[in-house]
């Protein structure tokens, strides 16, 4: 299995592509004035407390207040760090989409001064979520101020390798800190490990200097940039190369690797083709695939990937699929083959909340299980955090997944100024309708007699039509003169009235109460 990071700076942004084989799994975007902030420290103030939601608002400078549940207060670095298991930290089972009863609640104020992290990026009108537990992220280690656990990912399935991290981590934890080994860190010699942690400890210095100098509300540490941060997070040895295009990131990327990684440092390679990166990578058709509603999987089977602000929705659709097999066995074919696209569009699109996956039917309990375990297995290496149901009485399988950024579709999308997002326009029978309406209450409050109405030349072509056009008849209906006009820029659900007695536009003055 070949794996590939691709970087591909523009004027307006910067992509960063994981390709595996000849799939792209994820794509992730930063643009200059969308600049992404989980991993940010500020120092904030305290200005609501709301005890009935468990939870208080944070003016952390921004024009939108932080969000801070009081679980991210008592929150340890465990549960923060994906997949960790730690030593000295014990904690009840959470059951899934529940927060543990807190006995006490936290003695917060309002104008209390607060040290936080952003742990999930704004959302739509939803401000940054927050935790007080900070987490500073190196190449191998994460370190935990205020704590004093030891921990060791649990994507290290060595038991042998764990348990010598966690070794080396006690012997080099220093006092007042936490440490979790992440997975990049095994087999990583003692060495290794203190000299990440050297660095880890000269910025957790920089940012009490900050602490102490930053009046609130202000920030403190800046998260590294996403190149940086994603060469950090992903580039080791499973990855074959890195392919940069551009002279800057390339030396930059360079200098970073030879002081934490030199034996990685043959796999960093300058593009210099003359077709544009992502084309030659075969991304730039990848990402089109990434945010298109119906996806093809298999002989001609594809599914329909539906996004609303809190569920998602994935339909499996065996299309032209034609099997060998009796309909149970196809089905399951199909099914199985599903699972995996819909773990690689789950990764590539970002998709979070709760997500429902319709499945072709299955009579079989057994093969109903297949589909679970076979799910769960190909979440195995998906790095946000989820949960997942199996298959209920219905043929739905539910599960909800981390959400952390805005979804692939928002990032390269933006809402239809026509149809506001939903897909759909009102039919232009019912534009007619409305404007009738407004005719009939215009006529009854004014007894005005003249009018001239913009519309939008769809519109305008349909009311005019034949000798008995729809014009003709509200105007008799009405007993008054309509000139109508058509207008390109007026919107296809729209209308503009103008009385020639006031000689001004008095749409808004009479439409109804609803509006």
């Amino acid at each position: 299995m070949k794996r590939e990071l691709l970087t591909n700076p523009t004027v307006t942004e910067t992509r960063i592509a994981l390709g595996e084989d000849v799939h792209l799994i994820n794509l992730f975007v930063e643009r200059p004035e969308h600049e992404r902030h989980t991993g940010d420290v500020y120092k904030g103030i305290i200005r609501k407390v709301m005890p009935g939601m468990q939870a208080a608002f944070v003016n952390i400078g921004w024009e939108i207040d932080g969000f801070i549940h009081f679980s991210d207060l008592f929150q340890s670095a465990v549960e923060m760090a994906e997949g960790v298991d730690a030593d000295e930290v014990s904690m009840p089972e959470k059951r899934p989409g529940r927060r543990r009863p807190f006995k006490a609640r936290p003695d917060l104020k309002a104008g209390q001064e607060i040290l936080v992290q952003i742990s999930k990026e704004p959302i739509g009108s939803k401000g940054p979520r927050l935790t007080s537990q900070i987490s500073l992220p190196g190449r191998f280690l994460v370190l935990v101020p205020g704590d004093n656990l030891v921990g060791v990912s649990k994507r290290i399935p060595d038991l042998k390798e764990r348990k010598r991290l966690k070794t080396i981590l006690q012997d080099i934890r220093p006092e007042g800190f936490g440490l979790i080994c992440r997975t990049v860190g095994e087999g990583k010699s003692e060495t290794e490990v203190k000299r990440d942690l050297r660095i880890m400890m000269r910025l957790w210095n920089l940012m009490e200097k900050q602490i102490e100098k930053n009046p609130a509300p202000s920030r403190v540490h800046k998260e590294a940039p996403l190149t940086s941060s994603v060469i950090r997070d992903l580039f080791g040895p499973e990855v074959d190369q890195v392919v940069l295009d551009n002279h800057r990131l390339f030396r930059e990327i360079r200098s970073y690797v030879r002081s934490v990684a030199p034996t990685l440092l043959d796999r960093i390679k300058y593009y210099d083709g003359k077709e544009p990166i992502f084309d030659a990578f075969n991304i730039e058709s990848e990402i089109e695939k990434g945010i298109a509603r119906k996806v093809w999987f298999g002989g001609g089977s594809y599914l329909i990937i539906e996004q609303t602000e809190a569920v998602v929705t994935i339909d499996v659709n065996s299309g032209r699929f034609i099997g060998k097999e009796k309909q149970e066995e196809n089905s399951l074919r199909v099914n199985l083959k599903a699972v995996q696209e819909i773990a690689r569009q789950l990764r590539l699109r970002d998709l979070g909340g709760i997500i429902i996956m319709d499945f072709i039917d299955q009579m079989e309990e057994k093969n109903r299980r297949k589909i679970y375990e076979a799910m769960r297995q190909a979440l195995k290496d998906d790095r946000a955090k989820w949960d997942l149901a199996p298959i209920s009485q219905f043929g739905i399988m539910e599960m909800t997944r981390q959400r952390t950024k805005d979804s692939l579709l928002h990032t390269f999308n933006e809402p239809c100024p026509t149809c506001a997002g939903t897909g759909m326009v009102i039919v232009k029978e019912t534009v007619v309708t409305q404007l009738q309406t407004w005719v009939r209450r215009f006529r009854a409050q004014t007894g005005e007699m003249g009018l001239t109405i913009r519309a939008h030349p769809e519109v305008v072509e349909f009311i005019t039509h034949g000798l008995k056009s729809h014009l003709r008849q509200i105007m008799w209906e009405s007993f008054m003169y309509i000139k109508l006009e058509a207008d390109p820029t007026v919107k296809l659900e729209e209308f503009k009235c103008y009385s020639w007695k006031q000689q001004q536009e008095v749409t808004d003055q009479f439409r109804g109460k609803a509006t």
